[in-house]
């Protein structure tokens, strides 16, 4: 019977210690900015990308990994660039987590092609040690999927 008397007796001391008034309006706006955010996120179209040969689902916007843009083509081979171009080129790739639709992946490959599997197209690559955007941004490990390869659906 003690060990109860001392349970509620510290669940008493819990509740008092939550009723300081600081902390309650702290808690409270804390919960609207939440509920505010899970509001714009619904808000938020959710992407598809789909293969563009055979339309089978490949990736959503869930399964993206975002990545910092380099520094474009500074980022390369310094003997190869003219300076000519000014501004910050478009990725023409995204990169994905690795999933289960990915064959060499699961086979243990550490760099390949991505194929479709419906249509056996060639989305994209990967490679476990890292490759580099066309933007100049380095991403590793890499599941590269090109976007001239994909359909982009708004659910």
């Amino acid at each position: 019977m003690e060990s109860a008397l001392e349970v509620s007796g510290q669940t008493t001391q819990m509740e008092s210690a939550m009723e300081v008034p600081g902390q309650t309006a702290q808690m409270e706006s804390a919960m609207e900015v939440s509920n505010q955010t899970d509001v714009k996120s619904e808000e938020k179209p959710q992407m598809i990308y789909r293969c563009k040969k055979c339309r089978r689902i490949v990736a959503s916007q869930e399964q993206i990994v975002s990545h910092e843009r380099g520094q474009g083509k500074e980022s390369f081979k310094w003997k190869k660039r003219t300076g000519a171009e000014i501004g910050q080129p478009e990725c023409t790739s995204i990169f994905v987590e690795p999933m289960k639709w990915m064959q060499p992946v699961e086979e243990g490959y550490v760099a390949q092609k991505l194929k479709c599997l419906g249509c056996n197209y060639r989305l994209g690559y990967f490679n476990w040690a890292g490759m580099q955007c066309n933007c100049g941004a380095w991403v590793v490990p890499a599941f590269q999927l090109h976007s001239s390869r994909l359909d982009e659906y708004r659910m």
